[in-house]
């Protein structure tokens, strides 16, 4: 079986992005659009490898998605990798926190995304 990573991000232009690198990669691949459909999966699933967040996102953040995963007993071996135009050390302290793994910078290489969630999952 494939390891599938969840992609939570508004745009749908990143998702495609990130989809195209992971699915050619041999990962399986499920998306949602904002923090709440994120936090849904995740609640929901038993099989999800890995997570890309975006911060930003309208309804929830992935910050505020990630807390309620963590206030859920969720994060504790679903490694979390942010995906982020977002680059403020106190926002990166901040998602180490609450659990998330690492962080990588849009815009992205996508062989740097594929040997990220590879990595982590791996540990899985």
């Amino acid at each position: 079986m494939d390891r599938k990573i969840l992609i939570v991000d508004d745009s749908v232009t990143i998702r495609q992005l990130v989809r195209s690198a992971l699915a050619g990669a041999g990962f399986e691949v499920i998306e949602a659009a904002d923090g709440v459909e994120g936090l849904q999966t995740i609640v929901d699933s038993t099989d999800i490898a890995g997570v890309l967040c975006d911060v930003n996102m309208p309804r929830m953040g992935g910050l505020q998605m990630l807390e309620l995963a963590k206030a859920k007993g969720k994060l504790e071996s679903l490694p979390v990798v942010m995906l982020t135009t977002e680059g403020q050390s106190a926002l990166v302290q901040q998602a180490k926190a609450l659990g998330a793994r690492g962080w990588i910078v849009k815009p992205f290489k996508p062989e740097q995304l594929v040997a990220t969630m590879r990595k982590l999952t791996a540990m899985c």
